[in-house]
């Protein structure tokens, strides 16, 4: 029996719009109810939600097969990304990465040897079922998903020489960070960001890999996929109950709902 089958990287491969949410709470409740709404994907994010190994194994035991669930790690680590897999993240996102040299050694964490350095430990895991999948070891490689976040005037620079590199599955971009280290700090909606995002959308197609984006703008999701972008996570947990409960607050005190926080990417 070979490792379970990865449907949403087969979907980014064949072309087909995937549809996610970012999940921030950092609790397996909320990523149930959240898994269960109908998103292709969701993901549990690692870098700035406070996160830990077992949350995140918890989160992943309470999505089960209703979404796909994609793990962003803290950070670009060989030790962290073996440990996300072994608690059964197949597809993982990793943040910051700004060259091919970089994509390439998270294409070795990624895999086993001869291809990787994924350490063997897959008999205490439940990547393999603990065990139960006989031919997880042998199979393993195939199934797994290597996103790589593009989110620096480097990083853009770089994307063709990232993309190139074999066993990168997707391309994502930030565009938070991006518009940061642009000189807009909290302002990606901005032309001049706007414009290095769909200019990136169009490079990454061009180098005939799958772009992903964030974005809680609806108008702005849409022209992302409207553009070819093929993952596009439309909002976050956080911001939708944060948003839902000050409206309600607001309905029964009878004050005017608060304007919408201005987007900052998330």
């Amino acid at each position: 029996m070979p490792a379970p089958h990865n449907t949403f990287k087969a979907a980014i491969q064949n072309g087909e719009s995937q549809i996610g949410l970012w999940l921030g709470m950092a609790n397996a409740y909320a990523a149930e109810i959240c898994a269960g709404a109908g998103f292709d994907w969701v993901v549990v994010d690692g870098e700035h939600a406070p996160n830990t190994l077992p949350t995140m194994a918890a989160q992943l035991q309470a999505i089960g097969g209703k979404s796909h669930p994609v793990v962003r790690a803290p950070i670009g680590e060989t030790w962290i990304i073996k440990q996300l897999l072994d608690i059964g993240a197949q597809t993982i996102l990793v943040p910051m990465v700004e060259t091919a040299d970089q994509a390439q050694q998270l294409v070795r964490a990624m895999n086993y040897p001869p291809k990787g350095v994924r350490g063997v430990g897959a008999a205490m895991a439940r990547a393999s079922a603990f065990n139960r999948i006989p031919d997880y070891l042998t199979t393993a490689n195939e199934e797994v998903c290597l996103l790589v976040q593009v989110e620096s005037r480097a990083a853009m620079d770089n994307i063709e020489a990232i993309a190139a590199v074999e066993g990168v599955d997707g391309v994502f971009i930030g565009p938070s960070d991006l518009a940061a280290d642009m000189g807009y700090l909290g302002r990606p909606g901005v032309p001049v960001v706007q414009a290095a995002v769909e200019d990136g959308i169009a490079r990454i197609l061009k180098a005939g890999k799958p772009a992903g984006i964030l974005t809680a703008d609806t108008t702005l999701a849409q022209r992302y996929l409207e553009l070819g972008a093929t993952f596009v996570a439309v909002g976050t947990d956080v911001t939708l109950f944060s948003q839902a409960t000050s409206a309600l607050a607001a309905k029964f005190k009878g004050m005017p709902a608060a304007a919408p926080a201005k987007s900052s990417g998330y």
